[in-house]
């Protein structure tokens, strides 16, 4: 019988009438077929086993099985020794550059009566799609946000230079009410990326249950189908917003379709809409996704008599939690090791902060973030301090060094002198004498040391003295006041006080000895 089969409903009408005792001729005519035909279906119904009225008493698709069950090709002895080996050519095929007329070569090397090329490819793509059949997954609302990034890049115009800047895009959508989120950023990298979530949650006003992102490196260290290894700065993130992660399996885009259809419907309402535009900054790119993505969230889905902005609204976002008050910021983590100088060295910053002496050799935990870094030891935070960005600089708390060295951090010329008039009003006056000479202020820390542990050893109004005679003398030195004391000048001043020689014209210059 060659052509296409009959409808059942006619091949019942032929049953009927032969019931009735009609010839093939008649019947042949008053259905107008051929008698050829009229015979094979005749075949059929003798070759079933099965009496007529029993057939015409059958739904129309078993009567179908039964009189149409075609070539029973799977009771071949081909096809026996094939079904063994197709699931080894499944997995071969996933291999680099394996395909299905490599493994037919192969599998023609091993069979004298091989089947055909095309026979082996149905076999071979009827267990591949059987092997792995799909599920319909059930979504509740606000529970799921699928995340991904589109394979192919937008750009825009760099208007100094006229360089293209290619960019990535975010997609995210709610599996529940399908309602999509899309914007450019320059990378994938974990800020752009935490930056594009975090105005996604905003976009849709509220976080939902757990976010389900693809395997990519800013969210999922290292991928594994049970345990992935999250990257810690999304796990903060999650936490900050209440939120928890769920990747997606590796290798398994079903697991996130909606997204990955989302992506489609992108490239073509948003991507094609915008290919005769062009943009000069990425701002105004993302003005114009917003734009188009507006449009595709009130547009009308198929097989459903609503958009996916009604659908959301109507009854997705009333499921979905709050969004915290306080803006995040991402944390990175660090473990250095406190120096000698009682300082750790962020290598990001190439920048120095110091931890107290205390801690000098101890092993310290460091999270920072783009404002602040904290310093944890034993768990306990020892220190504290506002981001650096100076190159080689140092960020250091006076309480954080010994006693010595806060003492060398804090010499001036304004600790010397406050130090001075505590003591007495000559020695302030020295002191400011001292340091209104033409000499930098580091020159002259060491002798004001020295002047003041002279000042604790000798008694009050003898060191007064000894000021007032090294003022008059304008000499202001550690070693001058140190003779004036240790030979008791002091006692009497009118032997040490020499007063200069008037001034006069009588003097004779160097011309008048020759």
């Amino acid at each position: 019988m060659a052509g296409k089969p009959k409808p059942m409903s006619q091949v019942k009408q032929m049953l009927r009438m032969r019931l009735k005792g009609k010839g093939i001729k008649t019947i042949a005519r008053n259905l107008q077929m051929s008698k050829n035909t009229v015979k094979e279906y005749f075949r059929k119904v003798e070759a079933s086993n099965v009496s007529i009225t029993e057939l015409l008493k059958l739904e129309d698709p078993i009567l179908e099985a039964k009189l149409l069950a075609g070539n029973p090709s799977f009771k071949d002895e081909r096809y026996e020794l094939l079904k063994v080996r197709l699931e080894y050519f499944a997995k071969e095929l996933k291999k680099v550059g394996v395909n299905r007329k490599v493994l037919y070569e192969e599998y023609c090397v091993d069979n004298a009566n091989p089947y055909s090329y095309s026979q082996f490819c149905y076999h071979l793509q009827q267990y591949r799609k059987s092997s792995k059949p799909t599920m319909v997954l059930e979504h509740h609302p606000g529970d799921k946000l699928y995340i991904d990034f589109a394979g192919k890049p937008l750009s825009y115009i760099n208007r100094d230079t006229g360089e293209i800047i290619f960019v990535q895009v975010f997609v995210a959508c709610l599996p529940y009410s399908d309602y999509s989120f899309a914007m450019a950023v320059p990378s994938q990298k974990l800020e752009d990326f935490l930056y594009a979530l975090r105005c996604c949650l905003n976009d849709i006003g509220g976080v939902p249950h757990t976010l389900v992102p693809d395997n990519l490196k800013s969210a999922v260290i290292k991928a594994n189908r049970y345990e992935p290894d999250i990257n810690r700065a999304l796990e903060d993130f999650a936490n900050h917003y209440s939120t928890t992660v769920t990747p997606a399996r590796p290798a398994h885009p079903q697991d996130k379709a909606l997204v990955e259809n989302q992506v489609k419907l992108i490239y073509s309402r948003v991507y094609a809409k915008l290919r005769h535009r062009q943009f000069f900054d990425l701002a105004s790119l993302n003005e114009a996704i917003a734009e188009k993505m507006k449009l595709h969230n009130q547009t009308r889905m198929q097989q459903k008599d609503y958009c996916r902005e009604e659908k959301f609204l109507a009854d997705e976002k009333k499921h979905l939690l709050e969004l915290p008050v306080e803006p995040i910021e991402i944390k990175y983590y660090r473990e250095h090791k406190a120096a000698k100088n009682n300082h750790i060295y962020l290598s990001q910053d190439k920048h120095y902060y110091s931890v107290p002496y205390t801690y000098i050799g101890e092993k310290t935990k460091v999270i920072y973030t783009r404002t602040l870094v904290k310093i944890y030891c034993k768990g306990n935070q020892i220190a504290v301090h506002p981001r650096g960005f100076k190159k080689g600089g140092y960020t250091t708390k006076k309480e954080h060094l010994c006693s010595h060295h806060q003492f060398y951090k804090e010499r001036s010329p304004s600790y010397y002198l406050g130090r001075a008039n505590a003591h007495s009003e000559e020695l302030y006056q020295y002191m400011e004498a001292l340091f209104n000479q033409n000499k930098h202020p580091e020159q002259l820390y060491r002798t004001c040391d020295g002047i003041l542990n002279l000042s604790r050893k000798t008694p009050r109004n003898t060191f007064v003295k000894a000021c007032d005679i090294a003022l008059e003398n304008h000499n202001y030195s550690y070693r001058f006041l140190k003779q004036l004391l240790e030979n008791k000048m002091t006692e009497n001043t009118l032997n040490i006080i020499s007063k200069p020689l008037p001034e006069h014209s009588n003097i004779r210059g160097a011309t008048a000895y020759k």
